[in-house]
């Protein structure tokens, strides 16, 4: 009896004693888990920032070297005209160093209704083209006659984190037209 005993009790030690093992290691294994998960987050994070990084370098580089170009999403006359989507990828404005490219829609009439035309000019030279950093990025303006009477004003917001921008046309005789689209550099 006494054998059985010692034998029972032998057992239930050398369980309790795996068990406690098993558990150990388990919980071991389980923070050195959690260690590489927490290291694997921290380095996508550092990616992610350096990424964002080179990113935002690249719209300066682009901006600064007057080698970009602006398409348009959607336009809307202001103060308070109806949100027009634009879905032609070949609307755009390019900058090619001292030369700007126009083929985009814009809103004519003093008066309702107003009227579509599109602005497809090629401007060899624009007056007062000027680029001045911003907290969020650039702010690019400069005018041009557009073969016209009257000077139009050109207002390029360009928000280098998200590579958004917003493009503002003034005009003495109309009101003002805004653009809302993105920036990429020409090939």
């Amino acid at each position: 009896m006494k054998r059985k005993i010692l034998i029972i009790l032998s057992v239930i030690f050398t369980v309790t004693v795996c068990v406690v093992g098993l558990t150990r290691a388990t919980s071991k294994n389980s923070t050195t888990k959690a260690q590489q998960r927490e290291e694997r987050h921290i380095e996508r994070e550092k990616r992610r920032a350096q990424r964002q990084a080179e990113y935002e370098r690249y719209i300066d580089s682009i901006v600064l070297a007057r080698n970009y170009q602006f398409n348009p999403q959607s336009m809307q006359q202001q103060p308070a005209g109806p949100m027009r989507l634009l879905n032609n990828p070949n609307f755009e404005l390019s900058v090619w160093g001292t030369e700007v490219d126009i083929f985009m829609p814009y809103i004519k009439g003093v008066t309702p209704p107003y009227y579509t035309v599109m602005l497809n000019y090629t401007m060899p030279s624009v007056a007062r083209y000027v680029t001045e950093q911003t907290q969020e990025g650039w702010l690019v303006t400069f005018s041009s006659s557009l073969y016209s009477g009257s000077d139009y004003e050109f207002s390029l917001e360009i928000y280098k984190a998200s590579g958004t921008a917003t493009l503002t046309i003034a005009s003495p005789w109309y009101p003002d037209v805004q653009y809302i689209g993105g920036i990429t550099g020409q090939n």
